[in-house]
């Protein structure tokens, strides 16, 4: 029945078994054997599922839509098992639901842990925390390709300008995003390295950075980033998951120099800049610069990183840049610039039109040619009605089990927005361990729906209640 699907999974489980054989490698090499049977049990049921999921895949059909919203969904729960297995066969005493909950922050990039100390868990585990983001960043980038059909107009056409949508091409196009992915993983490493931050913290920051995760090898950031340089690299890192994965190729390896194949990154420029001067002139005053710019860029690329701030004034303004995040196909989640940028120009126009009736308003995005329809508008708007009905719904859970309001809404908004908890948005101190059951349940299932495009949820709505 789901074949193409199946297929589609297979590859993720394979990556795991690679990652898994990485860090029995690491855990020998290091003499690190407190939890390298785990890497083994992992590398044998992710190995496993992967050969019976591709030959159980041969069997191809052409999936509707709600099929490929499904399997999406599915991926979501299921390999996030297999990357808790060594949470919980480790030798820290997890419960199932803390392993679970651990993988599941990591895989949808948002960054949440129920560990107290980074530094008493053992090196390979710190790493294995940090490979679930880089393989949930893939599977993202992966899944925007395959739910393609949902996304408007103007996407799809930027989007295929690079990489065929065609199921025949499928193989060499998935190849291509995942050299780009690697290509710039091993970029961030490298640069990390040469600005003196050790090996280790420059290997997990880099597979955090790409993925717009959230996880630290240490405690405090401050422990890894000590002087202004370093800070301000790190900066300009954590930009290559705000703006578009294809940016870069599309700006020096591109035959093709159409303006319109950058007007999402060209809108995302011109709303970086204002930010950072905004910030500069109005929010700099007795305070190191370098400090702010870092939590700019890393809350509108929704990772959440922070030196400590105690600009408690500012934590609204940033928890806004993670609402609206970074560009359509790049690891960062939020509700996207572009979309707010449109709605707005949209209803500014709607508003002039009845002022001056006699006047034209062109619903065009600016430095291009590209119109934007009232279809795109409706789903637009649709994503943001959804997005504070499930604000609503999830602040309000997060109060009814206990937590004051201001904490609630706050982490309601970096939950749905997959990005980490920190001083800049005053939750740095949240204990995560010490929640409900029903509580972590609630942000387990809510940090899904904000990696995966929130109109999908109404799509399996409507399947399922129409079904006739």
């Amino acid at each position: 029945m789901f074949g193409l699907q199946v297929r589609y999974l297979s590859f993720f489980f394979g990556i795991i078994s690679i990652f898994s054989f990485f860090n029995i490698v690491y855990s020998y090499y290091f003499n690190l054997y407190l939890n390298l049977g785990t890497y083994f049990y992992t590398l044998i049921f992710s190995f496993l599922i992967f050969i019976v999921l591709y030959i159980f895949g041969k069997n191809i059909k052409r999936p509707s839509i709600f099929d490929k919203i499904l399997i999406i969904f599915l991926g979501y729960l299921v390999l996030p098992l297999i990357l808790s297995i060594p949470f919980y066969l480790s030798i820290y005493n997890l419960t199932f639901l803390n392993s679970y909950f651990e993988s599941i922050s990591g895989f949808t990039s948002t960054g949440f842990t129920i560990f107290e100390n980074i530094r008493l868990i053992d090196q390979s585990l710190i790493i294995w925390r940090s490979s679930t983001q880089w393989i949930g960043g893939l599977y993202f980038l992966f899944s925007i390709i395959y739910l393609i059909d949902i996304y408007d107009e103007s996407f799809k056409k930027t989007l295929t300008n690079f990489t065929s949508l065609s199921s025949s091409e499928s193989l060499k196009q998935a190849t291509k995003i995942f050299i780009l992915y690697s290509s710039l993983t091993v970029f961030i490493f490298a640069i990390l390295n040469f600005f003196s931050i050790r090996t280790f913290d420059s290997l997990n920051l880099a597979l955090t950075i790409i993925s717009s995760g959230g996880f630290l090898p240490v405690n405090d950031l401050s422990n890894i980033i000590r002087d202004n340089t370093q800070v301000i690299v790190m900066s300009l890192l954590m930009l290559l998951s705000f703006f578009s994965l294809f940016f870069i190729y599309n700006l020096f390896f591109s035959k093709k120099k159409n303006i319109n194949f950058f007007y999402e990154d060209l809108h995302l420029v011109i709303y970086l800049i204002a930010v950072i001067t905004i910030f500069f002139l109005f929010f700099s005053f007795n305070y190191n610069f370098s400090y702010n710019l870092l939590a700019i860029t890393s809350s509108i690329s929704n990772i959440g990183f922070s030196l400590n701030s105690d600009q408690l004034n500012l934590n609204f303004i940033y928890l806004i840049l993670v609402i609206i995040g970074g560009s359509f196909f790049s690891t960062s989640s939020g509700l996207r610039f572009i979309k707010i940028y449109s709605l707005l120009k949209f209803s500014l126009n709607q508003i002039l039109s009845f002022s001056r009736p006699k006047n034209v308003f062109m619903n065009k995005l600016i430095f291009t040619k590209i119109n934007f329809n009232l279809e795109e508008i409706n789903k637009y708007f649709l994503s943001v009605i959804i997005f504070i009905l499930s604000l609503f719904f999830l602040a309000s859970l997060l109060s009814l089990n206990g937590m004051d309001f201001i904490s609630s809404f706050k982490l309601s908004i970096l939950t749905l927005m997959n990005t980490v908890n920190s001083s800049i948005y005053g939750l740095d101190n949240l204990d995560f361990n010490s929640l409900e059951f029903f509580t972590k349940y609630c942000l387990i299932f809510f940090m899904i729906v904000g990696r995966i495009e929130l109109l999908t949820i109404l799509l399996l709505i409507r399947k399922f209640l129409f079904k006739n």
